[in-house]
């Protein structure tokens, strides 16, 4: 009677060994798969967002933003080449705040527009010859005239000609007035209130240097 419970007592504990065995695998088996960990290539971009923290990909900008957004940058760059140009000549004050609000302003600015064309994998070179469609924009020869002026008539050149790349520039933001980009709408509404302002700031200013 001993032998028979002891060899039932030890089939019951093989079983039971057994099972735990097979309950430890089961339970590796599924941590292992639970916490696997994905490799770099494999993982997708969850988020959606351009290396500038903005969601603008090549989806979100049409084919007049893109066009705006690589004619803008030169143009403000003239814009901030001739503010470099009245504070190494002018020694008016006012005339200095303004070309000093210009250049700091709209260099902020062609970095936030390289920006978005980068995110959407765009270059922010153009591919057609400067001045095609950018309103306002000054010839060589009169950025020639006015690098070689002082004084009143160097203010004097210098704010028409501001005043006149500032129109052109609000006539260009009119290629993206029905742009479906909620950040180009506000961009162009910023450029809009800022340099309207700016213009009349100008106007008077040339009145007060021919008075």
């Amino acid at each position: 009677m001993q032998t028979t419970v002891d060899r039932r007592t030890l089939i019951l504990a093989g079983i039971i060994v057994v099972l735990v065995a097979a309950v430890a695998f089961l339970l590796g088996a599924g941590l292992t798969r639970d916490n696997a960990v994905t490799p770099v290539g494999m993982m997708g971009n969850a988020s959606g967002m351009g290396m500038h923290g903005g969601a603008t990909g090549a989806g979100d900008l049409s084919g007049s933003d893109v066009m705006f957004l690589q004619m803008m940058i030169p143009h403000h760059q003239q814009a901030v080449d001739m503010s470099g140009l009245a504070l190494a000549t002018s020694t008016d004050e006012e005339l200095r705040a303004l070309a000093t609000e210009i250049r700091d302003g709209q260099a902020a600015e062609i970095i936030q527009m390289e920006g978005w064309l980068a995110d959407a994998g765009l270059p922010s070179d153009l591919d057609h010859p400067m001045g095609m469609g950018m309103g306002g924009m000054l010839t060589d020869s009169e950025l020639a005239t006015l690098a070689g002026s002082s004084g009143a008539p160097f203010d004097s050149l210098w704010l028409a000609g501001m005043i006149r790349h500032h129109e052109g520039a609000l006539h260009m933001i009119g290629m993206i007035q029905d742009s479906a980009n909620p950040d180009l709408q506000e961009f162009s509404e910023s450029i809009r209130v800022v340099q309207t302002a700016q213009i009349e700031q100008m106007q008077d200013m040339l009145v007060r240097l021919a008075a």
